[in-house]
């Protein structure tokens, strides 16, 4: 059998931790052990208790993680804060403004409510990079962490802060300029049953609006079922039905979102980078000219961005992925098709509600309703499709798909793309075309399927 390598990490993924919750690794034995090795961390070469910040979406189980965390890091002497169901953003920025050590999100985001995870965001407010992950990863096999135990007076304690929501919700205000409000603008938002479901609707109403509320009663099993940004049609509806100004639809951590304009049409993430980017260009507050996003965004972003003066930073797939760019190189704006969106001016994270203000102030300096903004963006067919195979190959050993590849690249030329890539989690491969025609994109998607298939056919 082959050992594990040490140098890559097995429990993090691209967005912390995640599974089934009660399911290795998502158990509380893990957590609980994980606590121990992030207060360890975390108090290095300090001379007091690291302080941490735990912050939760509403799935049922995060009682059971919160308290297994919680009991990991008071062993080893921390002391826990504790937010209750908060925004992903929240924590990052509440871990940042109350100068603790480490801020923790327990939340599967977007996945079903039977699923949670982890995310652990440094004192900075940024989520920890792969070498620190890995660190910690490596500590979680190590026998230190049973010896080094806290006990007597040593151990730690946890408390709740009381104000953490509204905290957020004064932070989230202060990012909306102060000249504008929302006086008269009616907003659709939904909270998908998650961790925004007090905030959000308190942040667009106490800057004027008013606001319809759905998916805010949240029972611990329904968060994100049939709602938020995975299912915007339920805003869409009711957009058209109260004739809104505008629908946003946020996902169970609310570090994303999703729009709907006036007529009641979905403005997905590439959309609203295009007219975000394009108004920072206008205003000169797009550093080096550049927006950052993934592989996954659709060509016609680019080339929206070049008829502005701008360009496009391509990274890999994952908002981390995006805010290390945009820090390692100073750019000040980026995000994900799916709705990630990064305001390095305002969050050092993905905020859905932050993002949502920064659209309604360009709406109202521009008076033009989304729908006029969203046309910025031109799309250029996209084609994707995952294929589920019996088992993982690197693609370089996969002679007749990577032949394949070749010949669709050289048959879209310049006017589109081919990205291939394996699934994270699952023996699936991911395929994304994008090119003038979609019929032959269906036609070069099936081909590099079936070549993927007959790579990984057993041979007699």
């Amino acid at each position: 059998m082959t050992p594990p390598d040490k140098t890559q990490r097995h429990l993090f993924g691209t967005d912390g931790i995640r599974g089934r919750a009660n399911v290795p690794p998502m158990t509380p034995e893990l957590v609980l052990r994980l606590g121990r090795a992030l207060a360890y961390v975390a108090g290095q070469g300090k001379n007091r208790p690291p302080r941490i910040v735990i912050g939760k979406d509403t799935r049922l189980s995060g009682y059971m993680l919160e308290t297994a965390l919680e009991a990991g890091i008071c062993a080893m002497g921390g002391r826990v804060m504790l937010t209750g169901p908060i925004p992903t953003p929240a924590v990052a920025n509440l871990t940042q403004s109350m100068r603790a050590d480490a801020g923790v999100v327990i939340s599967a985001s977007h996945n079903p409510f039977a699923d949670n995870g982890i995310k652990i965001f440094g004192p900075d407010g940024y989520k920890l990079p792969d070498s620190e992950e890995l660190a910690i990863e490596r500590l979680l096999e190590d026998g230190r962490l049973d010896k080094l135990g806290r006990t007597g007076g040593t151990i730690g304690r946890a408390e709740r802060i009381d104000d953490a929501a509204g905290r957020y919700v004064v932070y989230a205000k202060n990012t909306f300029p102060r000249e504008l409000t929302l006086d008269g603008v009616k907003i659709v938002v939904d909270a998908a049953h998650g961790a925004a479901y007090r905030v959000a609707p308190d942040v667009f109403a106490e800057l004027g609006a008013e606001v319809c509320v759905l998916g805010n009663r949240p029972n611990g099993k329904n968060i994100n079922r049939g709602c938020g940004a995975l299912h915007p049609e339920g805003v869409a509806h009711e957009v058209a039905r109260r004739k809104a100004h505008v629908g946003v639809a946020l996902d169970g951590d609310a570090d994303r979102v999703i729009f709907v304009d006036e007529k009641g049409e979905v403005v997905d993430g590439d959309a609203i980078m295009a007219l975000c980017a394009r108004q920072l260009l206008r205003e000169k507050r797009l550093k080096k000219q550049t927006l950052v996003t993934t592989v996954m965004s659709n060509m016609g972003l680019e080339r929206a961005l070049e008829r502005e003066g701008g360009k496009l930073v391509r990274t890999s797939v994952g908002d981390r992925y995006v805010v290390e760019a945009m820090r390692k190189h100073g750019y000040t704006f980026g995000g994900e098709q799916s709705g990630h969106l990064v305001f390095a001016e305002h969050a050092t994270t993905g905020d859905g509600l932050v993002a949502a203000l920064q659209v309604l102030a360009i709406m109202l300096r521009e008076s033009q309703p989304l729908s006029a903004l969203a046309k910025v963006l031109t799309r250029v067919p996209q084609l994707l499709e995952n294929v589920l195979l019996p088992m993982r190959k690197p693609l370089a050993e996969m002679p007749e798909l990577t032949r394949r590849i070749g010949q669709a690249e050289k048959k879209l030329g310049k006017d589109g793309r081919v990205l291939v890539r394996w699934s994270g989690t699952e023996p699936k491969l991911r395929l994304m075309l994008e090119g003038p025609e979609l019929k032959v994109l269906k036609t070069l998607v099936g081909e590099l399927a079936d070549a993927a298939r007959r790579d990984l056919a057993p041979t007699s």
